[in-house]
């Protein structure tokens, strides 16, 4: 069997470790960029079906294919595994590089954005210009707020953006409302410059609660924040030195958007609970939408398990982590999952994992159980010492409880999995 979890067997050393870890691989298989077009999108002769609407593809000229964000070069690959035919051109900008045959894929970087992204982007800019025979199709997936970046003086506030917010540990919603009014082609900005196509969004959301409206932020929603808000955003953290400005405020503009959510953290959530109910779990959720810091977020999911009995507990989010030193290697799930060690009994299992496979380094998360806490007592490494480090890689190497996927060419933001012995 071709498993997503690189080092499953390795990993799965007692019968709880191995159902935490079937969990995530239900979870994994749910959010497959590939079948989620497959299932989204569909063509009959010259008909295009996506989202309950009906396309016919002979009243457009051209069709154009863009992308961007970490799920775009698979998105595109099968949206034109199904469109070859019809389409004209198109341009998608991903982490890493790929091929088609005629969408052109260009590899940006993360989560930073970079001179190299603006000029990316000057290519999706130039391919917005587009009349009312065009049919455009859009790839969004998260990510796409670093790789989609215009004009230039985005990118630098950008940069600046992104380390400041990671410093005073914001929420999502609170980054991308700002991130919104320094861009010309953020919420809702690329919309405006596709008017007056045909526009549908494929949306692949990474912001916990089904926010896809906040995906890439928003390049083809109308924004409903303001340039106010970015204001009390930055001076409740008092950030100062950006440039705002406001959002499309013209509906007409978005007449002919239509935008259809494709996969999401609740996706996920519906197969991990499925899964762990075939394995023969009472199943709970604490949450689609968890944005607490580490240790309350695992208090959620055992408060979760005391009030309903049930001994599987999932939930999804991104916990909200205040780098407040120069850091060690690792990521938001495992430093998740070091501190469920000090919150969990000693016969209950925690997996905290990215659903992009990349939890701020080449690892996806990590699992913890007595097991992990046995191997650090041997080897004498502290728990307490490595999340004040926030050199949490380095622990779960020592014990042998890092979980391998590689890059998944998905991302629905991260996922937990609590199992009370």
């Amino acid at each position: 069997m071709i498993r997503m979890i690189k080092n499953f067997d390795m990993l799965a050393t007692t019968p709880l470790r191995r159902d935490a870890l079937l969990i995530a691989e239900a979870a994994y298989a749910a959010i497959d960029t590939g079948l989620a077009i497959q299932k989204a999108l569909s063509l009959s002769g010259n008909t295009l079906s996506v989202g309950g609407k009906q396309f016919d593809l002979n009243t457009f000229q051209r069709v154009k294919v863009l992308g961007f964000g970490k799920a775009s070069c698979k998105a595109v690959q099968t949206i034109e595994s199904i469109l070859r035919t019809h389409i004209t051109e198109g341009i998608a900008i991903d982490v890493h590089a790929g091929t088609c045959n005629i969408v052109q894929i260009k590899q940006g970087t993360h989560p930073r954005p970079t001179p190299g992204n603006v000029e990316l982007t000057r290519g999706v800019v130039e391919m917005a210009k587009s009349t009312d025979k065009d049919l455009i199709i859009v790839a969004v997936s998260g990510g796409g707020s670093s790789l989609l970046c215009w004009p230039a003086e985005e990118c630098e506030q950008g940069i600046r953006l992104y380390d400041d917010f990671l410093k005073a540990g914001t929420t999502i919603d609170e980054v991308n409302t700002v991130r919104k009014h320094i861009s010309s082609v953020k919420g809702g900005g690329l919309a405006a410059m596709l008017h007056p196509a045909t526009v549908i969004g494929l949306v692949f959301c990474d912001i916990p609660g089904d926010r896809f409206e906040d995906v890439a932020s928003g390049p083809t929603y109308y924004d409903e924040s303001t340039l106010a808000d970015a204001q009390a955003v930055l001076d409740k953290y008092g950030l100062t030195g950006y440039t705002l400005n406001e959002t499309p405020k013209d509906r007409t503009l978005f007449e002919n958007v239509v935008n259809v959510p494709v996969v999401s953290n609740n996706r996920a959530l519906r197969a991990m609970e499925a899964k762990a109910i075939e394995l023969g779990y009472a199943a709970a959720c604490a949450g689609d939408a968890l944005y607490d810091e580490p240790a309350a977020l695992v208090a959620k999911m055992r408060e979760k398990a005391d009030a309903t009995k049930a001994r599987m507990i999932v939930a999804g989010g991104e916990s909200r982590l205040i780098v407040s030193k120069k850091s060690g290697k690792g990521g938001r799930c495992q430093y998740v999952s070091l501190e469920a060690l000090r919150q969990i009994g000693p016969g209950d299992v925690f997996l905290s994992f990215a659903s992009d496979g990349i939890d701020n380094c080449d690892s996806a998360g990590a699992i913890a159980d007595a097991q992990t806490t046995q191997k650090a007592e041997e080897l004498e490494v502290s728990i307490a010492e490595h999340l004040e480090s926030f050199n949490t890689y380095e622990f779960f190497e020592k014990t042998g409880d890092l979980l391998f996927t590689g890059e998944t060419d998905a991302n629905v933001s991260d996922l937990f999995v609590y199992i009370r012995a």
